[in-house]
């Protein structure tokens, strides 16, 4: 429902599989364990992993210590951290947002400038609450998609079809990848995010300080919605582009560039001010497709966005698979920045997340 004029619209959330359906139905995250996620971040060597605080390597006035969590989202972890350093939140970095309903390993950066030597009992109260299994000096803060990627080890729960199929739609998705759309719980529930997105202020975005001091209230679009209106922004420029791939992927486009593609390997549009980068055909074809949401496509005439591309095929890198003795599959690979894991699996399976309650199937 809109915050301003409590209207809605039927937005599509679910797009089409590579397949032409999907082959199977799993339970996903019954367990944290059952969802593991670790951060590959090649600016610190593989290590063993220690037991306790102990030595920090490196030199550079940035803590950067590898935490395990569970249950715990990432932006919590971050603000725990600058106040168990007793410093300001924007001097914590990260590279990414890890699941909350999961273990994951991801690497955080605390701004110490000349604390070194107060570093190990840091340490010894962070992992009071946290397990610390690495510490690094480094010059510089770490930012968002700073890392290499994720790699990642889930196992499935409950699965409905017989394996010869199932390893035969994982054989698929190991030679073409999958579609790499974005997944629906960026756009809110029911598309919540993207009727609020029809009513911000585009110009808005556009302002230094949009998060300032001032609390707005009242219509979305005031200062102190700024955050949300990136959110509702960035709900938009995804939903564009699930809806050019879905077209590529009907028609059977979706894995090689197209004349007027302005890069080596199929892409989509993150649309900006004057669309689209791709130029020709695909170009038009992009516009045309943006063009049939209008109330959307109005909140880019205003913005300074410049338009990007997004990749339209994630790989699932190394994607190994065993079946459990209690019936789980448990599949392991690695994937780049800005790919999801159940977006992957979402183009074979129908998965329901058990860490959602009711109402909980997550599709591509």
């Amino acid at each position: 429902m809109s915050e301003s004029s409590g209207e809605t619209r039927s937005w599509r959330l679910e797009w089409p599989v590579s397949g032409g359906s999907r082959v199977a139905r799993a339970h996903l995250k019954m367990a944290p364990q059952d969802f593991r996620v670790s951060e590959v971040l090649e600016e610190f060597p593989d290590e063993p992993e220690t037991s306790s605080a102990a030595s920090v390597t490196g030199e550079g006035e940035h803590l950067c210590l590898r935490i395990e969590k569970t249950g715990d989202n990432t932006e919590f972890v971050a603000g725990a951290l600058a106040t168990l350093a007793d410093c300001r939140p924007f001097d914590v970095g990260f590279c990414g947002l890890k699941d909350r309903h999961a273990v994951t390993s991801q690497w955080f950066s605390l701004y110490r400038p000349g604390m070194m030597d107060n570093d190990a009992a840091l340490i010894e109260r962070i992992s009071e609450r946290w397990p610390v299994k690495s510490a690094h000096r480094s010059v510089r803060k770490l930012r968002r998609g700073d890392h290499q990627g994720n790699h990642f080890v889930v196992t499935l729960r409950q699965v409905s079809t017989g394996r010869e199929v199932v390893e035969s739609a994982l054989e698929r998705l190991k030679m073409q990848g999958a579609p790499n759309y974005f997944g629906p719980q960026r756009f809110g529930f029911a598309g919540g995010n993207l009727d609020r997105a029809i009513h911000i202020d585009p110009s808005a975005l556009n302002r230094r300080g949009g998060q300032g001091k001032r609390r707005g209230r009242g219509k979305p679009g005031s200062s102190g919605d700024g955050r949300k209106n990136v959110l509702y922004f960035s709900a938009a420029r995804s939903w564009f582009f699930n809806e050019v791939l879905a077209a590529r992927v009907a028609e059977g486009s979706w894995r090689a560039p197209l004349p007027g593609e302005p890069a080596e390997h199929a892409t989509g549009p993150l649309w900006g001010d004057g669309g689209t980068s791709a130029g020709g055909e695909i170009g038009q074809r992009e516009r045309d497709i943006v063009a049939l949401t209008p109330e959307l496509a109005s909140l880019f005439l205003a913005t300074r966005m410049k338009p990007e591309r997004r990749p339209l095929v994630a790989m699932a890198k190394d994607l190994s698979w065993s079946w459990l003795d209690d019936g789980g599959l448990e599949l392991n690979f690695f994937l780049e920045p800005g790919q999801y894991a159940t977006t992957i699996l979402s183009d074979i399976f129908e998965l329901e997340d058990m860490s959602l309650g009711q109402h909980n199937k997550q599709h591509g």
